[in-house]
This record gives structure tokens, sequence and C-alpha cells, in this order.
């Protein structure tokens, strides 16, 4: 009998601990999903997200056809390679899903999210509130003599530093779309 061929970092005392060729870091990937625009579409594909137990960090979906009668469905979600890979294959299997494709490895994308920032203060914390508002670009959309409704649009980084910073100055209640994305250059998905 030949001894097993292990690669460097797996232990000899398992074939449980032999490492798998797809590398075991997490990573997060962006995908568009084409689906016929009907009913019950959303909770076939959330069901597969659910019922398998991957997670969905972000999910937008809206209609881009209305003759097609198409929507697009943009998730973000996270695991390991070999992961991303059985959820996209499973996707694709869907009977009412046109196209699935993953962004995040197809080429440079634009990725931005829009979300709206209640912050309540006064005195020093509501000029603090508008100057760092103002830095990040960040529109005033509502104000009363309390508080503040911010508008920001973005990179999802860029809004969880924003709402970092406003926490200290009175944050109150935060309200995000979720990521919109798509691929860079002339090719389109539809």
């Amino acid at each position: 009998m030949s001894p097993l061929k292990l690669k460097k970092g797996a232990s000899s005392h398992s074939a449980y601990d032999l490492k798998s060729g797809y590398g075991d870091g997490i990573e997060q990937h962006t995908l568009a999903v084409i689906v016929e625009n009907e009913p019950g579409v959303l909770a076939r594909v959330v069901g597969l997200f659910s019922g398998r137990g991957y997670n969905i960090e972000s999910l937008t979906v809206a209609e881009i056809d209305h003759t097609g009668h198409r929507s697009r469905i943009t998730i973000v979600t996270s695991g390991t390679p070999q992961i991303i890979e059985q959820i996209k294959l499973q996707l694709g299997r869907i009977v009412t899903v046109h196209q699935v494709h993953d962004l995040t490895v197809e080429g440079p994308t634009v990725e931005r999210e829009l979300a709206l920032f209640k912050v309540a203060g006064q005195g020093d914390s509501r000029i603090e509130a508008i100057r760092l508002a103002d830095i990040f670009r960040a529109n005033v959309v509502d104000s009363t003599l309390e508080s503040f409704v911010f508008e920001i649009t973005g990179t999802p980084e860029k809004i969880d530093a924003f709402a970092d910073l406003m926490r200290p100055l009175g944050l109150q209640e935060v309200a995000r779309t979720g990521v919109a994305a798509l691929a860079r250059g002339a090719d389109s998905l539809v």
C-alpha cells in the first residue's frame, strides 16, 4: 500500500485534514443574476441561500426590461471559492434564472450603495456632523432643530466609514439600499 501524498500543512493523522485545491480563504463576491420578472422568483433565489446556509450580505432587485419581463438581482455573498462556485451552479439550475455573472472575477466593476443617516445632536455635534458630511459629499435631505437626515452614495466601505464617524455625533438610524454593481466597459449582461 502506498503512502498518502499530503500537501504541505496537512496532518497525517486524518484524511479529513487534507487541504483542498480551492483554498480555505473566505472571499466576498458580487453576483448579477438575470431572472424572469414573475412572482416567487426572489423567494426561490433566497430559499437557495437559506436552505444551504449561505449568507447574503447585500441584495438588490429591480426590473431591467419591461418588454422582456426580466429583473436583475445583485447579490453580495461570501464563502470559500468552492462555495462560491456551488452558489453560481445552483443559481443557474433555477428554471427562471437566465444568466449568472460573477462580477468579482469577470473584470473591473463599479459598485455603489445609497444610504440615509439620521443624526441627532445639538451645538458642536451638529456643526461637526455637517462638516463631516461635506467631506464625504453627503447631502442634507431633511433638517429639524434636533436632527439631520443625510443622503450618501458610494462604495460600501465609504458608507461604513461615514457611519463610524457619525456614531459618536448622535447617529440614530441608518437605511441602506444594498450594492448596485455594473461591469466596466462596453459589454452588457442583457
